[in-house]
């Protein structure tokens, strides 16, 4: 099984995550990762939907996105053609004595310090999965706390966008 990740353009509608969502409970699939998000147009959202699943299955559950009333479009973005980020912030335990250590280890990432507190720093990194897990990793020697990912989100790289891709399917 590989990783999918799918851009979907929603109308701006209540319930629309719950039939979203529920979709995806109805027909046994993981969600690995949701985030959403109004678009320039304030009438739009778009949902990155990240999941494990083979061709067939990825297939299948795109068809019956697209079947659903406010599901606009429907795309799959590919790795080699997109960008990927996540966002994370971890909060590590960090006496006086091992702050410049994790400062150090900070700046090497091109994250940063947003909060510190008398035994604890939290930090704020933006990047792509293997970044964020090599930061977790080290961080892991001076005590994570907490850590909250917000899941991937994507955009088609260069001048293509979601809209060039035929007219929506409602």
């Amino acid at each position: 099984m590989e990783r999918h990740v799918l851009s979907v353009l929603v109308r701006n509608s209540s319930g629309v995550l719950t039939r979203v969502s529920g979709l995806f409970a109805r027909r046994g699939f993981n969600i690995d990762s949701l985030t959403v998000g109004r678009t320039e147009n304030t009438e739009i959202s778009r949902m990155t939907i990240a999941l494990m699943g083979n061709e067939d299955a990825l297939e299948q559950f795109k068809k019956q996105l697209n079947k659903l009333e406010d599901v606009l479009r429907v795309h799959e973005l590919k790795s080699e053609y997109s960008v990927y980020r996540e966002l994370v912030l971890i909060k590590v335990q960090a006496s006086a004595e091992k702050r410049g250590a994790i400062n150090e280890v900070v700046k090497i990432f091109r994250s940063k310090i947003i909060d510190v507190a008398h035994n604890t720093v939290t930090i704020e990194l933006t990047g792509d999965d293997s970044k964020i897990n090599a930061l977790i990793e080290l961080m892991e020697d001076y005590g994570i706390v907490e850590i909250v990912r917000t899941g991937i989100t994507a955009l088609e790289r260069g001048d293509k966008n979601i809209t060039d891709y035929g007219e929506y399917f409602n």
